[in-house]
């Protein structure tokens, strides 16, 4: 039984209406339902708050929740996460190694490993404490995975792959295959090795069914704290500053050289050899085909500042409208 007390001493905001009520869970603004706790961090859904069937709600003001009880927080959305993770069920794993896995007498694995069903761990393979391997899972030779990482079910980790502590990495991803690298000669595709790794810092989550190629000479690697959204492609050699955010459907060419802290979102393409500058933002459907400076936002294929791309939009629609007209009056004056 947790109470609204507790929650505020969580997430260190400040309490306004009864201490001791009674919080089950959390659930939406607009499906509030009686005793849960829910929360307003976008303004388009300030309309639901009035009516909310929910008990609580997180605000980032006082005078928002007219006299209905909640909790005062300076970042909603971060509240409500650590909220989140009061009532994230539980679930339960058999430590140890099931019976139908197979782990060479060569790895090490370390303390309160869990290791599932019909899953595979070669020779030369480190897993740190605490860390879970799902079902189904392949980890190549001479790849090493921190402490108190999840690794899913149904992935492949291919050989030499280093990832860092805390690692989250969901089912269906690949990590290690070879980058597409050829040479053509007299009409013939001849094959690079791809000879290099995949180097991921610590606090990395990975999503599903993403795709991290590994580097051709150098390594691809990911730095701290980035996260990955589902469908995303990292090329050979990329690099990842800290703490970028990728969202679904990212792809991103070989040799790319992305600065931190920077936001992709979706289906935003990179051409090779490029450098994207520290705290950029892409706008969903960005293209990028040379270097890009960093602190700003951008837009459109090819990328600009999303000003100049949306006076450029401005402009084309003006034109189509002043076409249409032309058209209009050269029919009329046709017509007479």
């Amino acid at each position: 039984m947790t109470t609204l007390s507790e929650l505020s001493d969580l997430v260190k905001g400040k309490i306004i209406g009864d201490p001791t009520m009674v919080i089950t869970g959390v659930s939406e603004i607009q499906n509030g339902r009686e005793s849960t706790i829910t929360f307003l961090s976008n303004s388009k859904y300030k309309k639901y708050l009035p009516s909310t069937g929910a008990s609580a709600v997180v605000v980032s003001k006082a005078s928002l929740l007219d006299n209905k009880p909640g909790i005062v927080h300076h970042n909603p959305q971060l509240a409500i996460a650590k909220i989140l993770g009061e009532f994230t069920p539980k679930l339960l794993y058999t430590r140890g190694v099931n019976e139908t896995a197979y782990v060479d007498s060569k790895a090490k694995i370390g303390k309160n490993v869990t290791i599932g069903p019909f899953s595979v761990i070669e020779a030369g393979v480190i897993i740190g404490d605490d860390s879970n391997i799902g079902s189904h899972t392949v980890i190549d030779q001479k790849t090493s995975i921190g402490k108190n990482c999840k690794i899913f079910s149904n992935i492949h980790i291919y050989h030499g792959t280093n990832i860092g502590d805390n690692a989250i990495i969901h089912s269906g991803t690949v990590i290690g295959s070879d980058g597409f690298g050829f040479v053509t000669d007299k009409d013939i595709n001849h094959k690079i090795p791809q000879n290099g790794y995949v180097i991921i810092g610590n606090n990395v989550e990975i999503g599903a069914n993403c795709a991290i190629d590994r580097g051709t000479i150098g390594d691809t690697i990911i730095e701290d704290q980035c996260k990955l959204d589902n469908h995303v492609h990292l090329a050979h050699n990329v690099r990842l500053g800290k703490g970028c955010l990728l969202t679904a459907a990212v792809t991103i060419a070989g040799s790319v050289e992305v600065g931190e802290f920077c936001i992709f979102a979706g289906h935003v393409g990179v051409a090779p050899h490029v450098k994207i500058g520290a705290r950029s933002v892409l706008a969903a459907k960005t293209g990028v085909s040379k270097s890009l400076t960093g602190g700003k936002v951008y837009a459109g294929m090819p990328a600009r500042e999303i000003k100049e791309q949306h006076k450029r939009e401005a402009v084309y629609s003006e034109v189509v409208r002043m076409l249409k007209r032309l058209k209009k009056l050269e029919n009329d004056q046709h017509k007479t």
